[in-house]
């Protein structure tokens, strides 16, 4: 009996040890996943302040939809604001949460803070933004940005 209680214990060691090491693995695989889409999801802004409508080609689904208290844009009518209606002076995201949620879908959150005007409009100074990013034929695109203002 005693023997086999060293033999079961052992055992429950050594499922423990194996499980442990698949969920570093996992922790390492997100938090990769995590620095990838917060550099892509930065980049984006950098993009929109430097008028670079190519990143939203290049980086959004064909469907992208952005959704703000100005109203809904689709992906053609956000290029376009991009490179001819705004001039961003600065923008800072803080507070960046993320969240996997499943193997092909992933949700920013963070808050941003903005100087800037589009079609002559002042820019909400804070936002709270939700973005949605989607992989697509192995390349991660953007599909959903969200913003609310932010009252002071």
């Amino acid at each position: 009996m005693p023997n086999q209680i060293k033999t079961i214990g052992i055992l429950f060691f050594l499922i423990f040890v194996n499980f442990s090491a698949m969920c570093q693995d996992k922790i390492s695989e997100n938090k990769k996943l995590e620095d990838a889409i917060i550099k892509l999801d930065k980049s984006g802004w950098e993009a929109w302040k430097n008028k670079n409508g190519k990143w939203f080609e290049l980086n959004t689904i064909k469907n992208f939809v952005s959704i703000s208290s100005e109203g809904i844009s689709n992906k053609s009518q956000v290029i376009k604001s991009t490179s001819d209606d705004c001039d961003v002076v600065s923008y800072a995201l803080s507070e960046i949460k993320f969240i996997v949620l499943n193997d092909n879908s992933v949700l920013l959150t963070y808050i941003a803070t903005q100087d800037g005007k589009c079609g002559g409009v002042k820019l909400n100074p804070k936002i709270r933004v939700s973005a949605n990013y989607i992989k697509q034929n192995g390349k991660w695109l953007e599909a959903v940005y969200m913003e609310t203002k932010i009252e002071n």
